[in-house]
């Protein structure tokens, strides 16, 4: 009685390039971790990402003392500011050149041009209270946190700022308002406050 019994097949990494193996490479592979024995002298990174760090001067040190030609592979193929004779401390010239770089990729957004008008609503709550919102004061760059808390103070009640550019004040504070603006930031004249009377919200 003879049995067949089918040897395992063991694939060859080599061979195989779906599963992200390179077939000029020899495995395993070996990794240069910058800093050696005392890692926290040195980033401890592979040598590849030195770069990214903040103090790349130490690592840079590290490497052409104990690896030069590993050194000098990193710096031929990805350091353009010693080819151009740029050390790091004056990097004038190529630092310029990247801040160049980095403006050219954002877009500028234009400012809103919306007209400068303090809109004052009484807005009712339960039965007989009423909130009194308060909207455009950042038209005229007035901070918000700042109005709000000035209003809280000044009408002894609760306020807040609840959306881009409203406050709600606790309260029907709707006649006296108007003079508290006026008198706080005088850049807000009469003619650019409405009084909305009261709104539904």
């Amino acid at each position: 009685m003879a049995t067949d019994v089918a040897e395992p097949v063991v694939s060859d990494c080599r061979g195989d390039l779906r599963s992200g193996a390179r077939s000029d490479a020899d495995y395993p592979l070996r990794v240069l971790y910058c800093g050696g024995k005392c890692w926290w002298d040195i980033c401890s990174l592979p040598t590849e990402y030195c770069e990214y760090m903040p103090d790349v001067t130490k690592c840079r040190q590290w490497l052409e003392k104990n690896f030069p030609d590993e050194f000098a592979k990193l710096t031929v193929e990805n350091s353009p500011k010693e080819e151009a004779g740029v050390g790091e401390g004056q990097g004038t010239a190529g630092e310029e050149e990247e801040k160049k770089k980095q403006k050219r990729g954002k877009i500028k957004q234009k400012k809103k041009t919306v007209p400068q008008k303090v809109t004052i609503a009484k807005i009712p709550r339960a039965k007989k209270k009423y909130v009194t919102r308060v909207c455009g004061l950042a038209t005229f760059e007035i901070d918000l946190k700042e109005a709000q808390r000035f209003f809280a103070q000044k009408f002894s009640c609760g306020a807040s700022v609840t959306g881009e550019d409203e406050i709600i004040i606790q309260g029907d504070f709707t006649d006296d308002i108007i003079d508290v603006i006026q008198e706080k930031w005088p850049e807000v004249d009469d003619d650019s406050i409405e009084d909305l009377g009261e709104v539904k919200k």
